[in-house]
């Protein structure tokens, strides 16, 4: 998974990520800025999820949105 990904498309995905994670506020948003460290961190501080979960829901939610790098 290239994490680069999910920063050149965080302003159109951002809707969705907000849906999928309520707790979330604009401010947090404006904060993760696509960085998926930073989003995997607010996952366990808002939900009290532990790391390898964060990691994990972030990872669906990359694949869901088809946010992966093309496959040549």
């Amino acid at each position: 998974m290239n994490r680069d990904i999910l920063a050149g498309k965080w302003m159109q995905v951002r809707g969705q990520v907000k849906q999928t994670w309520g707790k979330f506020t604009d401010n947090d948003l404006d904060r993760i800025s696509g960085r998926y460290d930073e989003l995997v961190g607010l996952l366990q501080e808002r939900y009290g999820y532990a790391r390898d979960k964060a990691e994990k829901e972030v990872t669906q939610f990359i694949d869901q949105y088809e946010l992966k790098q093309p496959t040549r």
